[in-house]
């Protein structure tokens, strides 16, 4: 129950709606408290300034009229503009990436400003009597604060207008776009990967859980026997796993006392027949544990950044083709995105992986994460980019040269082959689709990344042709 609940929050709070609504419905209330003031202040309060002064009921009723109406036109053309930004970034930046434009708050608020400012007229409205309308307010009544406030919010509402009109151009620019990705990817990054505190390796608490593992669960056991010591719990349903709510995991694993390990991650396509856990032992996992197992997952129609550190990288991998293609072929947006997977995996680099293993307070083990490594994510990034820049010198050279900048950032001989391995497996795509002098920057850029490896601290070389000595130059006369 929990992982749907979090994931129609997350919904929600991602959706286009949801903040327009709230400043619609804060509208509204801001329009009852302030025509309850009016009612309740003389109107003698007001003295005989000409700007707040009362008002006519005619008057009143002109301007509310005037700014209810211009907001409401103002909110369809913010719409049209919004769905014209829409169509443009996902036809030419990809279909993915129209959640994030959607989702965008700039273009939230503005439309939520026109929207509640359109609401706060017309009940501000409602409430201006005249001398035919007898009700509870006498003879006439002009609510002078409140159409003081809706002068301020016509005000404020040109001020998201032309914020609105700065907005949208910068928001579509693919600089714009990509530096958003990737901003977002480092700042997930960062929450999700720990910071290392003794170096890479187990930390103390992980240490004490891992004798809990069981057998069946332990490096170099076959996991493609014909039988298995573990139950295995097949997915009931179909869809992009959005959710997996570890707190109902583990209550369930305590509840059967078993051991639990995920067999997915959040943002693969699941379907009825797949197995998500492996349970231990396999005697203990009746039918209700396997309800409440599957109860701890949500899946749903598409992928989703906020679990989904994949779906990011995807983005970012899907600019870059789409500009490598030939129909674009535009080799400098690729290295932008390439720079951004550079920051990423840097950022990555140097932290440790969250901690595969959890307990449920009492200090025993119940779940084991799918855990994936520096080389997993970076065949997601650079492995996912490479067949497409090999076909490019500039992007092909950027591509190496990224990989030499994350060599320094390695805190690991695995982490280092990992990059070896890309190098490898681009010269053997890059080779062959070129020649002559752009095969030459190609190499140069390769041998540029392998001296890094080479070098024991993973150290660049200096940039450029080496300055040559005093006794090489010249003399003079």
């Amino acid at each position: 129950m929990r992982a749907f609940v979090q994931q129609y929050y997350q919904r929600i709070i991602a959706s286009y709606w949801f903040i327009p609504a709230l400043m619609a419905t804060a509208a509204a209330v801001l329009a009852v408290v302030l025509v309850e003031i009016d009612a309740r202040v003389p109107i003698e309060t007001f003295g005989d300034g000409a700007f707040l002064f009362a008002t006519q009921p005619d008057g009143a009723r002109a301007i509310l009229s005037a700014i209810g109406g211009s907001m409401i036109g103002v909110a369809g053309t913010v719409f049209s503009v919004t769905m014209a930004a829409v169509v443009f970034a996902s036809g030419s930046f990809g279909p993915r990436l129209l959640t994030n434009f959607m989702n965008d708050r700039g273009n939230q608020v503005t439309l939520g400003v026109f929207v509640a400012t359109f609401v706060y007229c017309m009940l501000v409205l409602r409430s201006v009597q005249d001398g035919a309308d007898r009700d509870a307010y006498g003879d006439m009544f002009v609510p002078n604060i409140a159409v003081f406030a809706a002068i301020i919010l016509a005000i404020a509402s040109i001020g998201v207008l032309i914020f609105f009109i700065h907005h949208v151009p910068s928001n579509i620019h693919i600089s714009n776009v990509i530096a958003g990705i990737g901003g977002k990817l480092t700042k997930q990054i960062e929450a999700t990967f720990r910071e290392p505190v003794d170096g890479p390796g187990e930390t103390e608490e992980t240490g004490d859980r891992l004798w809990q593992i069981p057998t069946c669960f332990r490096d170099g056991v076959d996991e493609m026997a014909a039988t298995v010591p573990y139950a295995e719990v097949a997915c009931d349903r179909a869809g992009y796993l959005q959710v997996v709510d570890r707190q109902t995991l583990i209550g369930a694993a305590r509840d059967a006392d078993i051991v639990v390990r995920l067999n997915c991650r959040t943002g693969e396509f699941v379907h009825s027949g797949r197995i998500l856990f492996h349970a231990w032992p396999s005697e203990r996992v009746s039918e209700e544990t396997r309800k409440a197992l599957l109860a701890s997952i949500a899946t749903g129609n598409e992928r989703t950044p906020s679990d989904d550190l994949m779906f990011l990288f995807d983005e970012l991998v899907e600019i870059a083709a789409r500009a490598l293609s030939p129909g674009v072929n535009d080799p400098f947006t690729a290295i932008t995105c390439l720079d951004w997977l550079m920051a990423a995996m840097a950022t990555l680099a140097g932290r440790d992986g969250p901690d595969p293993l959890h307990d449920d307070g009492d200090g025993r083990l119940r779940v084991i994460d799918r855990r994936d490594s520096f080389g997993d994510y970076l065949e997601m990034s650079f492995g996912h980019v490479r067949q497409y820049a090999a076909s490019d010198m500039i992007a092909g050279e950027r591509f190496l040269l990224c990989l030499a900048e994350l060599v320094p950032s390695c805190r690991s001989a695995a982490q280092r082959s990992a990059i070896a391995f890309q190098r490898q497996a681009f010269l053997a795509l890059a080779r062959p689709a070129h020649s002559g002098a752009a095969l030459a920057t190609i190499d140069r850029a390769g041998e540029w990344l392998d001296a890094s490896l080479r070098h024991p601290r993973g150290r660049l070389p200096p940039p450029g042709p080496a300055f040559p000595s005093v006794a090489d130059a010249p003399a003079e006369g």
